[in-house]
């Protein structure tokens, strides 16, 4: 039943939308290049519409005032829209290689959690993919997991690609 939706979609001219979400770290780049695997197979007509997103961290928190407070700000916003570039260039790096042609790329500022809820939203995206980094119980406590968090709020199927500790 779960691999009519996709033919149907496809039968019917239009494409199901999914939403990668992606960070500086290894596990969203697995998880990303699985989806790509999995779900757009080279030589294959594309039956999704993907939107990989990453989230920027508000520069603002905490830097409040003026003066030297300011630069330091313009500073940290101008570091994290560079650290957002280059994680967008290597997640087009990866689609061009499996020649993805439905693609669009977002660096968008907030919580990673809120960002990909919303995104996935805003696209209304069938399936939303996220990356684990494998936390035990008390990191996942005490920094909160954006895949947890995704899999409790977002409005649609929610993937969770966990990269494995060793290959076979």
């Amino acid at each position: 039943m779960a691999e009519e939706a996709p033919a149907l979609a496809a039968a019917a001219g239009t494409k199901m939308t999914m939403v990668a979400g992606v960070d500086e770290s290894e596990h969203s780049f697995y998880a990303l290049q699985w989806a790509l695997q999995h779900f757009f197979p080279p030589g294959q007509p594309q039956q999704y519409r993907l939107a990989v997103v990453t989230a920027m961290p508000s520069a603002a928190v905490g830097l409040a005032g003026t003066g030297a407070l300011m630069d330091v700000r313009s500073f940290v916003e101008a570091d994290l829209k560079r650290a957002a570039r280059r994680v967008l260039d290597k997640a087009k790096e990866l689609c061009a290689q499996v020649q993805v042609a439905d693609v669009e790329f977002e660096a968008l500022e907030g919580d990673a959690r809120n960002v990909l809820c919303d995104a996935a939203e805003r696209h209304h995206a069938e399936m939303l993919v996220v990356g684990s980094h494998g936390y035990g119980a008390i990191k996942r406590a005490v920094l909160g997991s954006v895949s947890d968090y995704c899999a409790h709020h977002a409005h649609c199927t929610v993937m969770i690609v966990k990269k494995p500790k060793h290959k076979h």
